[in-house]
């Protein structure tokens, strides 16, 4: 194969020596069903990287681990209007449109605001980390494999497993949530919720056995329509508080003070007296604020999935910068701006925030205010939002699990049979795996009252494992750079720099530990604990704190039985899966097209 300067900016692997190339015969062309059936066989052209050298008993092979995660044979079919699509709407879902009511009824709107800006903090440190280390590496697995390489193999088994498992759940989970949500039409309410999660569960399952490019499509898709929809709710919210609604009547920021609810508020039950509905800024004080954070986390969940999904890109280099840049407005005009809106519309003592579970679309806080200012047909459409950002979350977890499970087989961390990767790119058999753990969707054949026990706790897996992720994403980002100074190289050398930089990572790394002691805090202590009993006090501790007691157990056996040393600076590998070869030649070739650029579009390059 001739050397091509764009296959090495693109970061393909010229070296094709060791592969079979998998060609049909000239002039012959198969049947469809035959190229059907043969997609799924093995991929001939994928490496299969033998270990470089022989491990003591129990210990673990390092350079065999980088070469199988920079060689996995992952279809490279992104496009950079996926991952900008994939960075900015990608993972919305229950988090912002549904649980933050719930989140706003136990801290109040106050305490809203600041953990999701505490958390949204957190978030812009820990992508911006994450791109530097993904347009460097784009290997499969991406973060748990960076922890494996740059801190400790036990700890990236410990993450690898802790994000798969977040997403193997987050599927059944979001399936019975969007079958809640078409509750809210009383002509679904008839039909058994079996076939609803069946249909949801069909649908999600076919869009990732198109592969890579038909969750990209799926995620474009979708995004559009939920970044239309949260604009357009943003606009609304501003007109609603205006006093701008059919009902008018100028709201401001009256729900953030104590008892100020009008009379003729919406949300009133029938024979609630006027005034009942508390207000404020803050509910159940300092604690509350702090049992807002898993919510928070959990409501940014996904965000990191732009780094997982660098090792599918076409070209990482140009189009992953652009995707992590673009976290930034979905932090401040998704989350920020809309919450604020829904702090200012709806209070938090309004009884219709709890819903029957954390699903119940009927509970969104955005519906809520819709309701409020009596727009009729307006609250269905938001509901058919919901319904496509669940839809897309659980599309989502297909994608991060399959390709987390199959990193962690190449690794020799997961069952070998995980690892298999066929002829158009699919690690088919962690998407069966994880297609067939969203079977877990059925309990809503159990009952509301069955189904809400297993969501609740399928969401206490899910919650607080981003928290570890997100918090080895920094702490390997430092150790990284510590590891860039200490074998010689310079910034120079890499290709996109975090712009909060080892700082950002520290601050980050620093935020994600404090969040996970305020949760411990609360977890353990939680708001009316007094008049609570042992057993309930320890049902509520786990239901929050879930996911710590879950990645320890992963961690402490594999770390004895290895013997897995904590990485040092000397001995990492900043070689293998680097798919820059030459940063001096692509620099200028950056500094040439800066300098051709008109100024408004170099401007628009700094922030987008």
């Amino acid at each position: 194969m001739a050397y091509n300067a764009k296959d090495e900016e693109k970061g393909v692997n010229l070296d094709r020596s060791t592969s079979p190339q998998f060609e049909p015969a000239p002039g012959v062309k198969e049947s469809w069903q035959r190229r059907f059936i043969d997609s799924f066989k093995r991929d001939p052209n994928a490496a299969v990287t033998k270990p470089t050298h022989t491990t003591t008993s129990g210990g673990f092979d390092h350079a065999a681990a980088a070469e199988r995660t920079a060689n996995s044979g992952l279809a490279k079919k992104l496009k950079s209007r996926h991952m900008q699509m994939i960075a900015i709407g990608g993972s919305i879902g229950t988090g912002l449109f549904v649980t933050s009511g719930a989140a706003l009824s136990s801290g109040g709107p106050a305490s809203l605001i600041i953990a999701f800006g505490i958390i949204g903090i957190l978030m812009f440190c820990t992508v911006q980390a994450l791109g530097e280390l993904a347009v460097q590496f784009p290997v499969a697995g991406s973060f748990s494999a960076y922890s494996t390489r740059f801190l400790d193999p036990a700890w990236g088994f410990a993450m690898g497993w802790n994000y798969a498992i977040q997403w193997l759940v987050v599927l059944p989970l979001e399936i019975v949530a969007a079958s809640i949500t078409l509750q809210y039409w009383p002509g679904a309410q008839d039909t058994n919720a079996a076939a609803w999660v069946t249909i949801f569960l069909v649908v999600i399952v076919i869009i990732n056995f198109f592969g890579v490019r038909g969750y990209g499509e799926a995620e474009f898709v979708f995004a559009i329509i939920k970044v239309t929809a949260v604009i357009g709710f943003i606009l609304l919210g501003i007109v609603l508080d205006c006093g701008g609604g059919p009902r008018g009547g100028y709201i401001g920021g009256r729900y953030w003070y104590p008892n100020n609810v009008e009379p003729d508020y919406q949300g009133y039950r029938e024979g609630q007296p006027p005034g009942s509905i508390a207000s404020g800024a803050f509910h159940h004080g300092f604690k509350g604020l702090c049992g807002v954070f898993v919510t928070a986390a959990f409501s940014f969940a996904g965000t990191e999935l732009v780094g997982l999904a660098a090792a599918e890109a076409d070209n990482p280099r140009k189009s992953l910068p652009t995707a992590i840049k673009q976290v930034f407005w979905r932090i401040l005009l998704f989350y920020m701006v809309s919450l604020t809106l829904v702090s200012v519309l709806v209070p938090y003592g309004d009884s219709r925030l709890l819903g029957d579970s954390s699903s119940d679309a009927k509970a969104s806080p955005f519906v809520i205010a819709i309701n409020n200012a009596g727009i009729s047909g307006l609250p269905s459409v938001m509901n058919c939002v919901i319904l496509v950002a669940v839809l897309s979350v659980g599309n989502s977890s297909i994608y991060g699990s399959s390709r987390t499970l199959a990193a962690l087989a190449e690794q020799n961390q997961a069952p070998k049979f995980l690892a298999y990767i066929d002829r158009k790119g699919r690690p088919l058999f962690a998407i069966i795996v994880a297609s067939v753990l969203g079977l877990l969707c059925y309990v809503v054949g159990g009952g509301q009252a069955k189904a809400s026990t297993a969501l609740n706790w399928l969401y206490s897996l899910s919650g607080l494992s981003s928290i570890f992720t997100w918090g080895s994403i920094c702490l390997a980002h430092i150790r990284y750079r510590a590891a860039w100074k200490k074998q010689g190289h310079t910034l120079d050398e890499i290709a996109f720099k975090s712009q909060v930089g080892v700082i950002g990572s520290w601050v980050g790394f620093i935020l994600n530990c404090l969040v996970l002691i305020a949760q411990f805090w609360t977890a353990v202590w939680p708001v009316g604990y007094v008049e609570m009993s042992s057993s309930e006090i320890a049902e509520s501790f786990f239901l929050a704190y879930l996911a710590a007691p879950v990645v320890l157990l992963f961690y402490i056996p594999y770390k004895i039985y290895f013997k897995t040393p904590f990485m040092k600076t000397s001995d990492m590998d900043l070689d293998t899966g680097r798919r820059i070869l030459d940063p001096s030649a692509l620099a200028e070739a950056d500094r040439v097209e800066k300098a051709q650029m008109p100024r408004w579009k170099r401007i628009y390059k700094i922030f987008c």
